[in-house]
């Protein structure tokens, strides 16, 4: 198996909606009521939004090829880009998503992992990222990355309220 990862531009912004829309359907779909699906994959990750997102400096993402095809992304943000104020010390996981198929091969930690490096490079002290308290093998998985549960923030998914808790690591 060759794993790759790659940085996504706005030439990617068609397979980044396309994994986009699969990987959150096949996490979130069976907990959630379509209509409050339909409107979240709606307007998180329409076309023009993840231009948008694509063209922010201070944000990244990267695309995980597994023998050369698409397995899943990582969103890192840092500085004003984090979806919470955490400080210039900070690197934000915004979103990490893995195919159904390519689940369980370790690619979640070979992201994380990047994402550790990246933050070093950069001279971050602390890695954060928000995960929705119901969805606990991805809870569990952060934990044994090292991950510990600091606080809480309010997500809606469509009109219902939910909750993500925010995990912290730190890096030296």
């Amino acid at each position: 198996m060759t794993i790759r990862i790659e940085i996504c531009t706005i030439e990617h912004v068609c397979e980044l909606q396309e994994i986009s829309y699969e990987t959150f359907n096949e996490t979130f779909k069976g907990q959630n009521s379509p209509e409050n699906m339909k409107a979240y994959l709606e307007k998180a990750f329409n076309r023009v939004q993840l231009e948008t997102e694509l063209s922010i400096a201070d944000s990244q993402f990267l695309f995980i090829y597994v023998n050369h095809k698409v397995a899943g992304y990582m969103k890192v943000n840092i500085n004003d880009a984090q979806s919470e104020n955490m400080g210039v010390e900070s690197l934000e996981i915004e979103r990490v998503y893995i195919k159904k198929e390519f689940q369980k091969h370790g690619l979640g930690k070979v992201l994380l992992n990047k994402a550790i490096e990246m933050a070093t490079e950069q001279h971050k002290t602390n890695i954060w990222l928000g995960v929705w308290e119901k969805n606990e093998n991805a809870i569990a998985f952060y934990e044994k990355m090292g991950f510990v549960q600091t606080g809480a923030h309010a997500f809606y998914m469509g009109d219902e309220k939910q909750i993500d808790f925010i995990m912290n690591k730190t890096i030296l």
